[in-house]
């Protein structure tokens, strides 16, 4: 994710900055096994986009990263984690769209949008968070929190972080929808088929 906070900061200005949230009235999610984990990315929410099933917004996400057939065959053929490892791997090769940067936070909402439409127990999910700031948590006890992410205060009681997942979840629950403008290849899914 190199300069992913640099991008959000440049191209999506009102989705950059630093959040707190109170911990005893938090939805916090990271493992897709525990509680509020269907809110996560990698959560088992098969979906299908341009006549294309996708396991997991993730992989939807990462494929929707590269134009070349070859890296989203790549990442289209991976199972689990291994999607983010590819992904990165293709990232380091150079092969990232040249406009990543200017739709990033429009993909990603294109993306829950998705997710949103076809799956009711994320619905219900979102809905039963209501009353609640959403958070997507940093697993890595040894990093900061990143551009998606909030991290534990050490007294356990306040969540901070930029947290873009949590907040365009919240956002969708609040709205109902997220407004996204993609380029029309960037929908175009016919090499996966």
């Amino acid at each position: 994710m190199d300069h992913v906070r640099d991008f959000i900061e440049k191209n999506y200005p009102e989705y950059y900055g630093w959040f707190d949230y109170p911990a005893d009235k938090t939805a916090a999610f990271c493992k897709v096994d525990a509680e509020w984990g269907i809110l996560g990315n990698f959560a088992r929410t098969p979906l299908t986009v341009g006549c294309v099933p996708f396991e997991c917004v993730e992989k939807l996400f990462q494929v929707m990263k590269f134009a070349d057939t070859d890296s989203r065959k790549i990442i289209y053929g991976s199972k689990g984690q291994t999607i983010k490892m590819k992904a990165k791997h293709q990232h380091k090769a150079g092969v990232v769209r040249a406009d990543w940067p200017q739709i990033i936070v429009d993909v990603l909402k294109f993306c829950l949008m998705e997710k949103y439409e076809q799956s009711e127990p994320f619905r219900k999910e979102l809905e039963r968070s209501k009353g609640l700031s959403i958070v997507e948590v940093q697993s890595n006890p040894k990093r900061p929190a990143n551009t998606y992410s909030a991290k534990l205060s050490p007294d356990g009681k306040t969540w901070s972080g930029p947290n873009l997942m949590g907040r365009l979840l919240m956002e969708l629950r609040d709205n109902g929808k997220l407004e996204w403008k993609l380029p029309e290849d960037v929908l175009d899914f016919s090499d996966l088929k």
